[in-house]
């Protein structure tokens, strides 16, 4: 039987788009994991298939998800080289891994092949997911239209060039994180002001969705959009204050920098 997807590598983020995958048809879905509970456990709950090893996967799938870590992605190539040296149809290389460009990939795989190469976060699991990619010279555009509309569940798609790549990885991929403990720190905050626990955190957690969204679809600066919520004298700016006298502009522009400084290092190992 031939696949749409296969997925090399379920973990937390190979997970994640095998969910956003199966949401189109979980029967064009095959999957397979070093451990192999974890691949079998999650095929049972999307309603998709298993294989037994990589290569039944690379065989056997048109877009090969390689949900590999970079410092693992030379050995799992070698492995599939052979495998796709044989094939004669059209396939694709899906890779997810930080800091390695479409160039390392190939000379890892000791030829070149259609490859895309895409930074996903997260959130792809539930469809609000943000997915920077970059096609390799071999991808051609009808396939690439083919994967952007079956994996559209997955969330908001958009082209870069590969040399910014680390750079948005390190606002969209590593964001979700920071936007997590900021929700926490909100909820933390209203606690500490008597709510109860679970309606701090929907409240905390419902307000960052409605202010992402006014962003996205109004299409205002930030600074505006906050500028609208702040009245003369108001509590909102006094808590805006607080929070510039706290350094949480310093503070999220480091994490960004510091995770962007991490791809980079990831690149080169």
């Amino acid at each position: 039987m031939s696949y749409t997807f296969g997925f090399i590598g379920v973990g937390n983020m190979g997970g994640a788009l095998a969910r956003a995958a199966c949401r189109w048809n979980p029967r064009q879905v095959v999957l397979t994991n070093r451990s192999m509970e974890k691949a079998i456990s999650l095929a049972e709950e999307l309603d998709c298939d298993v294989a037994m090893d990589n290569a039944t996967v690379a065989r056997e799938a048109k877009f090969i998800f390689l949900g590999v870590k970079p410092a693992g992605m030379g050995q799992v190539l070698v492995e599939l080289a052979p495998v796709l040296a044989q094939r004669t149809d059209r396939f694709v290389l899906v890779s997810m891994a930080a800091g390695l460009q479409l160039d390392r990939l190939a000379q890892m795989l000791g030829r070149p092949v259609p490859m895309l190469r895409i930074m996903p976060n997260t959130p792809v699991a539930i469809g609000q997911g943000m997915i920077l990619y970059t096609a390799g010279p071999g991808v051609d555009r009808e396939d690439l239209e083919e994967f952007l509309i079956k994996m559209d569940a997955a969330g908001r798609f958009d082209a870069i060039d590969e040399k910014l790549m680390d750079a948005g990885s390190s606002v969209s991929g590593c964001g979700p994180a920071y936007v997590y403990q900021f929700i926490e720190a909100l909820a933390d905050g209203g606690v500490e002001c008597g709510l109860p626990r679970a309606k701090a955190l929907e409240y905390a957690a419902q307000t960052l969705v409605g202010a992402a969204q006014m962003v996205l679809e109004t299409g205002k600066h930030p600074g505006q959009l906050k500028d609208e919520v702040c009245s003369p004298g108001g509590s909102t700016i006094a808590g805006v204050h607080a929070l510039e006298e706290s350094g949480l502009r310093a503070a999220a522009i480091n994490a960004v920098v510091k995770s962007f400084e991490k791809n980079k290092e990831l690149g080169k190992q």
